[in-house]
């Protein structure tokens, strides 16, 4: 199967037409979005335009170190993401480091081990970004749906804390369903891929000229992966986070 793929700068043009649509229904609807997609638009051109250029530096160097450093960029830039939907808490951002480096790790360790993928930037770099991203997503959810919940069940939390529930016992409910609200979108999309979705790996391989009997089986190890590190990353980064709502006295803090 021959790689016909081609895209050119007028095929680039054409495809902005459907910015200008966004844009148009935005103006015309009166929804205040037209300067943030040509915000978004132009941040992402700008992002992407330099990450391709790094990448084929390091893809041209192929060194392990310089690939395992910019695979720590991708993890360090992720947790300061989904630290920021913490609240800015303390010492919110080690702990989405320390879930997101551990489930990432943890994934991407097991794929090398098994065969699947080659400690090579060609490879290490993509994956590295698609298991930190979706960790990142699970980990910002579980923390917002906590924040949500210690709110909510303030006078719950107290009581049981009043009867003398340690931290964890008065937590294990909002513990429980942070963790669940996080894995559920990854869940969701297991459900229905290659039904509703071809996912980005699958696409990408289609694209390539692989045989789709090949990409479908990476696209199950993708599914499996992230299905492990969404849900490794949010059990850690509750279990570490989930203290810091409460003071040396067992007293909640509820937050603001």
């Amino acid at each position: 199967m021959s790689n016909n793929l081609t895209v050119s700068n007028l095929s680039l043009v054409i495809a902005a037409l459907g910015m200008l649509l966004a844009i148009g229904i935005s103006a015309k609807e009166k929804l205040g979005l037209h300067k943030d997609i040509i915000y978004s638009v132009c941040r992402a051109i700008i992002q992407l335009t330099i990450v391709g250029y790094v990448l084929k530096g390091v893809f041209h160097v192929a060194n392990i170190w310089l690939t395992l450093a910019l695979s720590l960029i991708i993890i360090v830039n992720a947790s300061w993401n989904s630290y920021q939907r913490n609240g800015k808490q303390k010492q919110g951002f080690l702990y989405s480091f320390v879930a997101i480096f551990c489930s990432t790790t943890f994934t991407i360790g097991l794929l090398v081990l098994s065969g699947s993928i080659k400690p090579i930037a060609q490879q290490l770099v993509p994956i590295t970004g698609m298991v930190a991203s979706n960790s990142m997503v699970a980990i910002g959810l579980a923390f917002r749906s906590m924040r949500t919940q210690y709110k909510q069940q303030e006078q719950q939390v107290n009581e049981m804390l009043a009867l003398g529930a340690t931290a964890a016992q008065a937590s294990k409910a909002i513990i429980r369903e942070s963790i669940k609200t996080a894995m559920q979108p990854t869940i969701d999309s297991a459900k229905t891929v290659g039904l509703v979705a071809l996912p980005g790996m699958m696409s990408g391989l289609i694209f390539a000229g692989v045989d789709p009997v090949y990409a479908i089986k990476y696209q199950i190890m993708v599914v499996f992966m992230l299905l492990s590190a969404t849900s490794l990353g949010s059990v850690i980064a509750i279990y570490l986070s989930y203290r810091s709502y409460f003071t040396d006295r067992l007293q909640l803090k509820v937050p603001r």
